[in-house]
């Protein structure tokens, strides 16, 4: 039986109740865990996870379509069809005329030909979902207004500016102003985030390493203490900056 089929069964008179009931938003939740947990299989180097989180995966793509097709909007065959003429269209060096020997000249040839398929009239950054989590949005658009020219000369300038934001905060929390320290923290994690662009770092995956690394730390604090019987809850300051030192001193 194909993919297709039991999800056909699934949605079908004689089907699951819970399948049947499901429309595009209340699948948004599945469809975010489902992406997270492919990508912590990748991180976990685990090539039998990462085939069924794949799989998990895949089988929202097939959910979303059979939706849309019972809606007559579309079907599973036309995302495909969509894909693959849009992945021949943006590879002309591969599959037309033309040559491209480095990655960021492919890249670049990606982005004109999409811009081309665009509204003359639409923002240069509208292409940036603002369901796109925060700190990675503020880095594609960085990278977009760069491209027409928007943007620091170098990195010592984009680190300036976070000097700045930074001093700018510090105003807002002597201040005592709450609303000024929320605008300058988001200020300053903006610029943060195009300081990143210049060296060449995703700060989403950065700061994703950092949290994993932070509870890594945590996680080995926490198992000392149980060796000797002891909890967090009764730690010094003391305490704990030792046994953070030690835990830092592992990894």
């Amino acid at each position: 039986m194909t993919l297709l089929k039991v999800m056909d069964e699934l949605r079908g008179p004689k089907g699951c109740p819970w399948d049947k009931k499901q429309t595009p938003d209340s699948l948004v939740p599945c469809l975010l865990e489902e992406t997270y947990e492919v990508i912590a299989a990748i991180d976990a180097k685990d090539p039998k996870q990462l085939k069924e989180e794949l799989g998990d995966l895949l089988l929202q793509i097939v959910f979303h379509s059979r939706i849309a097709s019972e809606e007559n909007s579309f079907r599973i065959d036309e995302v495909l069809t969509h894909l693959i003429e849009k992945l021949v269209r943006r590879h002309p060096h591969v599959f037309a005329e033309g040559e491209v020997h480095e990655a960021e000249e492919a890249l670049r040839q990606w982005e004109q030909i999409k811009a081309a398929e665009k509204d003359p009239n639409e923002s240069l950054l509208a292409g940036v979902p603002v369901q796109t989590p925060a700190l990675a949005r503020a880095y594609r658009l960085g990278a977009k207004a760069s491209r027409v020219g928007f943007d620091w000369p170098d990195a010592q300038g984009v680190l300036a500016k976070v000097n700045e934001e930074l001093q700018e905060l510090h105003e807002g929390i002597r201040a005592e102003n709450q609303d000024a320290v929320e605008e300058e923290f988001g200020d300053l994690l903006f610029s943060l985030a195009q300081a990143a662009r210049f060296l060449k770092i995703n700060p989403e995956e950065a700061l994703r390493k950092s949290t994993l690394k932070f509870q890594r730390r945590f996680e080995r604090m926490e198992q000392k203490l149980r060796q000797g019987g002891k909890r967090l809850q009764d730690c010094t300051a003391e305490e704990f900056d030792r046994l953070w030192q030690e835990a830092k001193a592992l990894s």
